[in-house]
């Protein structure tokens, strides 16, 4: 069944090409020449949309980081799609074996995090295949990877079994509090723990010298020096977005000045309707909005299926000839109403920016996520798949 087209009133996600790279040049000069920038698609590239933001990535990162084997191919065949370079890609999602194997022929690394890698082994030898792995250690996030015991009893030793077709490209850790904290104690400790576990990895299978270590997502790149190593993984910053307040605020005092960061997306509606609503009027479901007097107020055909989050009924506002404009009563399932009383003179038409710069106006991913009692990770990777966007040069 074809996929239905959005209508010519739907919303519209705008990503910004200019911002993006912008974003990653902030990244470069922070971490220096001598470094790697990757780019992390995952989420649907924080919601941003997979195949918009790939041909901007592959443009200007180093490596591309992607959780599924198909995000991995599409990689592959957006480069013959469109003649481009090979770009490194690594998928650090959990693969079968039968997934190793493909990614192993399409020449896309992934990412060993248990023992049960085993079970690819004899199919890459039958296929006469070999696989750029990067070993997951757990330095004390307690998700992917071997920890130190199993390290000690031998839980990757089929990486020095299996040589022949295992070919270990990367070690690389996650931190766990690096963005709640403008301390990093917790985060020395997972550095150490990811020194001792590289080593006793290496003790048990010989690295080669070729291995590249990465361990640094956004916030510790901006504000860890030591955990950029060779690799950085940068997510949520490169579509311009401070991972914390705290992150922003150590970014101060570790470099001495705040990156400048450029949201990529914004999000903007036209209206439905315009049209006055009488005082004492009712707006939406349940009643729970009555007009205080007469109210000039816009439909939006955008809701809750849209990724509008409905939490944020009667505390969000969006923007309209920049100026904020109140979102009265329920956000429903494919409708928001806002009063537009002091923003408009007319019923004409009009374009609502739910996210984003309106003249002198802003809102944020972040401000959104505030009144959604959410993070702006979570509002962004919600915005639907069925909102078209598309990719503008500024």
């Amino acid at each position: 069944m074809p996929v239905p087209t959005p209508g010519a009133l739907s919303s519209r996600i705008e990503l910004s090409a200019a911002a993006f790279r912008a974003n990653v040049a902030a990244f470069r000069a922070v971490v220096g020449p001598t470094r790697q920038v990757g780019a992390v698609l995952k989420g649907n590239a924080y919601g941003h949309g997979f195949s918009e933001v790939l041909p901007l990535a592959h443009e200007v990162a180093d490596v591309l980081y992607v959780v599924t084997p198909g995000e991995g191919l599409a990689v592959r065949a957006f480069e013959a799609s469109a003649q481009a370079p090979r770009r490194e890609v690594l998928v650090i999602g959990a693969l079968s074996a039968d997934e190793v194997v493909a990614l192993a022929r399409a020449q896309v690394d992934v990412v060993v995090a248990d023992p049960s890698i085993e079970v690819a082994v004899p199919l890459l030898r039958a296929q006469g295949l070999r696989a750029r792995v990067h070993v997951h250690l757990d330095t004390g996030l307690g998700r992917e990877g071997f920890t130190p015991g199993q390290l000690a009893a031998g839980a990757a030793d089929v990486l020095g079994r299996a040589s022949d077709v295992l070919e270990v490209a990367g070690v690389l850790s996650h931190f766990a509090n690096t963005e709640d904290v403008t301390e990093q104690s917790y985060a020395a400790q997972q550095l150490a723990a990811f020194e001792r576990s590289v080593a006793l990895l290496g003790a048990r299978a010989p690295l080669p010298a070729t291995v590249r270590r990465h361990f640094a997502a956004s916030a510790a790149a901006l504000v860890l020096p030591a955990s950029r190593y060779d690799v950085v993984r940068a997510g949520i910053g490169l579509y311009g977005l401070w991972p914390s307040t705290e992150t922003r605020l150590s970014a101060r005092v570790v470099l001495g000045a705040v990156p400048a960061l450029t949201p990529v997306l914004s999000w903007r509606c036209p209206s439905q309707v315009v049209k006055w609503l009488e005082a004492g009027s009712y707006v939406g479901y349940g009643c729970t909005f009555r007009c205080g007097a007469d109210t000039r107020v816009a439909v939006l055909p955008v809701g809750y299926w849209d990724g509008y989050p409905r939490i944020a009924s009667g505390k969000a506002y969006v923007l309209v000839g920049g100026r904020r404009c109140p979102v009265l009563g329920r956000v429903m399932m494919n409708h928001l109403i806002i009063d537009v009383t002091h923003a408009v003179t007319g019923e004409a038409p009009l374009i609502a920016t739910l996210l984003g710069r309106d003249g002198d106006e802003v809102l944020s991913a972040e401000t959104l996520a505030g009144w959604a009692q959410t993070i702006h990770y979570e509002v962004l990777t919600r915005l639907g798949e069925h909102v078209p966007r598309v990719v503008v040069e500024g």
